[in-house]
């Protein structure tokens, strides 16, 4: 039988200089494990295709290769396209664009060797408290979800790439992020089966390949308050209920979420049990890959158990290592043109005629401070200065920066934030904002503001033509 090591995947990260250089001792001891893939983060195309390259040619085995490609692949992979948040997409309405927004994610990752999307998320963005999901759902209304899940799916896969839907099943209730700790869902099973469940029905009934659990309690599914992880009750729903028979994966076993069962070696042999078959980025993949083998050895780990999990495993493997597709036609050119549609639907209030050059920029960043830089905010900047644009004296642009990210617990502006626009936004000539289109609200004053969704290049550099079309 297979080493249960195929199971685990763990991460790779690029370095400041886009390279991977440094994580040669750590390929080497997860290719001498046997582990069935990775996980990547960051770099850029040309060192991201060369690191797929020698994972392979080292191993001398295919591999599942996988990325966080929520906004396309470029989300990942500076040199690939990006591609608006998943509400963006929602908000647009636009069944082609959804599709084709799939089709583009995937033909760009297979370009580099990613043949695993850790994409779409399939949860409903229903709590405006919730610190983590937002944009990165396609909506709150779950028939709408539902249809943009599909879509996407349907177009990410025939592209050649799997698919993942997550978080199953649903994070969007939560007013807590698991990546800080371990939240509890508290609705009824009624509302969790017709509402957060049904897009992830969508997903499976779409032929996905995978689908990723929520390091997150619901007792109304499992009443010994069990994250869906490490939950056999929620897990045979998934199977059961909604016959899902490909993929299950962990959401990263480094959040605390996960942590909250014990050390991530136990929790991986208790995921597994429940009913997982691949452990997502454990922070230890050698102690998670003894504990799996002591597990089988003992018969903690039950034998039929394991060889489900690596029959799940062998046929995505084989499905991701299919011959990718060619380009992706759709409504759109590039994706550029699709984030300036949104910017011409994008005025939330107010209108914009005329701005008076030089354009004076005023940052309001609510994303700053955490363990983990943001992008950077100075792209739009950047634009406007080629055009010979900036400077003071004419109209000012506040530009209002707020992402979901973790270690913030919370929506929304904070305090340093609220006092910076009470002082801003009132006298501005236009307000933009990256985020949430609800934070609106947060704005004060009556200047035009214009939607622009994430402080992702993609939308500053679309902001910044938008500014630029009406500067005289």
């Amino acid at each position: 039988m297979t080493h249960p090591a195929r199971l685990i995947l763990p991460a790779l990260r690029a370095g400041p200089d886009g390279s991977f250089a440094h994580e040669s001792p750590a390929i080497e001891r997860a290719l001498a494990l046997g582990v069935g893939g990775f996980i990547l983060f960051g770099g850029q195309a040309q060192s991201v295709r060369a690191l797929t390259t020698d994972l392979v040619r080292r191993a001398g085995r295919p591999l599942l290769l996988g990325s966080d490609l929520e906004r396309g692949a470029g989300q990942q992979v500076t040199g690939l396209a990006e591609l608006p948040p998943p509400g963006a997409l929602g908000w647009l309405g636009d069944a082609d664009v959804i599709r084709w927004a799939g089709a583009v994610t995937a033909a760009a990752a297979r370009s580099v060797g990613i043949n695993w999307v850790f994409a779409p998320v399939a949860d409903l963005d229903v709590l405006p408290a919730n610190p983590i999901v937002q944009t990165r759902a396609f909506g709150a209304d779950p028939a709408a979800v539902a249809a943009c899940v599909r879509g996407w799916i349907e177009g990410c896969e025939a592209a050649g790439a799997l698919a993942c839907a997550k978080h199953y099943p649903g994070h969007g209730r939560t007013a807590v992020d698991s990546h800080v700790a371990l939240p509890s869902v508290e609705a009824e099973a009624a509302t969790l089966a017709g509402e957060d469940e049904r897009p992830f029905a969508a997903a499976v009934a779409a032929g996905v390949a995978s689908v990723m659990t929520a390091h997150v309690a619901f007792p109304a599914f499992d009443p010994d308050g069990r994250p869906a992880t490490f939950s056999p009750p929620i897990l045979q729903r998934l199977r059961r209920q909604l016959g899902f028979d490909g993929v299950v994966v962990t959401d990263a076993l480094v959040m605390e979420g996960a942590l909250s069962r014990g050390t991530a070696a136990d929790g991986g042999v208790e995921a597994v049990r429940a009913g997982v078959d691949l452990l997502l980025y454990p922070k230890d993949p050698v102690a998670v890959s003894a504990a799996l083998a002591e597990a089988a050895r003992s018969g903690q780990l039950p034998g039929e158990r394991l060889a489900q999990a690596l029959r799940h495993y062998d046929a995505a493997l084989a499905r991701a290592t299919r011959p990718a597709a060619a380009r992706a036609s759709g409504p759109y050119e590039t994706t550029d043109e699709l984030a300036d549609a949104l910017l011409d639907r994008g005025l939330l209030r107010g209108a914009v005629r005329r701005l008076a050059r030089p354009i004076e920029l005023l940052p309001v960043d609510d994303d700053v401070g955490g363990p983990y830089p943001p992008s950077p905010a100075d792209y739009l900047a950047s634009r406007l200065a080629e055009r010979r644009l900036l400077g003071s004296g004419g109209s000012r642009i506040v530009l209002a920066f707020a992402e979901p990210r973790g270690w913030k617990g919370r929506a929304g502006f904070g305090p340093d934030a609220r006092a910076l626009l009470a002082r801003e936004a009132p006298a501005a000539q236009l307000v933009v904002l990256f985020a949430h289109p609800r934070l609106a609200a947060e704005v004060p004053g009556s200047a035009p503001l214009l939607l622009a969704w994430h402080r992702q290049r993609l939308m500053q550099e679309a902001a910044a033509r938008w500014i630029a079309a009406r500067t005289a």
